[in-house]
């Protein structure tokens, strides 16, 4: 094997390696891999310029600015106290209707963004009812992921695949939306099966609920309509960007722009709120990936898969469903679609038709996606719960969310390969 492919494999290694330890940043450990890579002479500048994807970059930042704007009128907090009192208050009901509002939240904003708002204000609910948040939170967890896998900007993996692809906003809608639905209500059936018994408590207690004054947590009415004039349009936007040939990048940061100009805010307090260790962590992972493309290793394991599957798109698209449903309930999903997307298109080269190798990108999608789902640190959304838990008293064991969690995947996963079967490859 080349020297430069076997450099490039051990430092990109060794990076996964100290992301999975978790002992430092992992935009420190991301930048310096990438400078490694360029200080040995792997790759030039040039070159991992090329790599870098900067609409999923923009995609990113724009939507962090506009839900920071948006996180300040309380609109996330008045529709988790207003699907209580819609549940008068009733524990099952509630569980139910937070994780369908989390999951739909997801979908539009982003799922990091939703569970930090909704899991405060389900804590506050759980202790005014005196009943266990860990069915409430585990819920959330598992919608938020469900939730994001539906569209384009709802989870870090669907970006980099819809921007990488050109896809749109609305393939992701007809493509893999349509299974996220039986997904959400197949777990939280299971969930009330599991939990009902514990979902119980007084009258007294329902009362209390119903006393919540869900205006109250509107802290800025003329603030909320205009942020919601410009989320309204820049979900319009990401619907139709096909149409008006602009990427998904150019409606978030327009939006976030416009945003900034009729509200007043100031733009160094919203692109403060903005978390850039996420951005350059993939700024970093991109140039990692895109070395491991130049060198030729890439397209080497593409040609060994190929030989593995005899080029059979459905074998491929079903290895790839579990293959990132399970790793990615152990390893952050973001590295390792970063690392299949080349894979995946240097596959479509060899077997000569995009459209044939469309399949094995919805499995991609929804394998890293659902995957998030199996362990407490399979993705962002779990592991910030996790801390809001622990702080208040609720601490979430590894161990017990992956009993809950690992099945439901799996479960999640067998109901995504039976969807791929009659929807693309019966």
């Amino acid at each position: 094997m080349d020297t430069k492919i076997l450099i490039a494999l051990a430092i990109f290694v060794t990076v996964y390696g100290f992301l999975i330890w978790d002992r430092f940043d992992r935009a420190i450990v991301s930048i310096l891999g990438a400078g490694v890579l360029l200080f040995l002479g792997i790759i030039s500048q040039e070159e991992a310029i090329e790599g870098i994807d900067f609409n999923t970059l923009g995609l990113l930042v724009g939507m962090m600015a506009i839900v920071s704007i948006c996180q300040k009128t309380g609109m996330f907090q008045y529709l988790a106290i207003k699907s209580a009192k819609f549940a008068r208050g009733e524990p099952v009901l509630i569980l139910i209707y937070l994780a369908v509002v989390t999951a739909v939240l997801s979908a539009l904003l982003d799922n990091v963004t939703t569970v930090l708002l909704i899991a405060p204000i389900t804590l506050l609910i759980t202790d005014e009812l005196k009943v266990s948040p860990y069915p409430f939170l585990f819920s959330q967890i598992l919608a938020s992921n469900i939730g994001g896998a539906a569209t384009l900007i709802g989870d870090p993996p669907n970006i980099m695949i819809g921007s990488s692809q050109k896809f749109t906003f609305m393939d992701f809608i007809v493509n893999v939306a349509p299974i996220m639905p039986p997904i959400l209500i197949v777990t939280l059936l299971i969930l009330k099966m599991v939990y009902g018994k514990e979902l119980v408590t007084s009258e007294e207690l329902k009362a209390k609920i119903m006393e919540f004054r869900e205006e109250e947590a509107i802290e800025d009415p003329v603030l909320l309509k205009k942020s919601l004039i410009v989320l309204s349009a820049v979900i319009v936007g990401f619907l139709i960007h096909g149409l008006l040939h602009v990427e998904p990048a150019t409606v978030a940061l327009t939006g976030a722009a416009v945003l900034m100009l009729i509200s007043g805010e100031d733009i160094h307090h919203t692109m403060g709120r903005v978390e850039w260790s996420t951005i350059f962590f993939f700024l970093g992972l991109f140039v990692l990936v895109h070395g491991l493309v130049e060198v030729g290793l890439i397209s080497m394991i593409a040609e060994e898969i190929l030989a593995l599957t005899d080029g059979d798109v459905a074998t491929t698209a079903y290895l790839t469903l579990w293959f990132s449903g399970i790793l990615s309930a152990f390893v952050d999903n973001i590295p390792f679609v970063a690392t299949m997307i080349p894979l995946i298109e240097h596959m479509e080269t060899y077997i000569g038709s995009k459209e044939l190798v469309m399949p094995v990108w919805w499995a991609l999608s929804i394998g890293a996606c659902l995957g998030g789902n199996g362990s407490l640190i399979g993705a962002s959304a779990n592991v910030i719960i996790a801390g809001f838990a622990a702080r208040s008293g609720y601490p979430i064991g590894f161990v017990r969310f992956m009993k809950v969690g690992l099945p439901l995947t799996i479960l999640s996963l067998l109901i995504s390969h039976v969807y791929l079967y009659l929807r693309y490859l019966s």
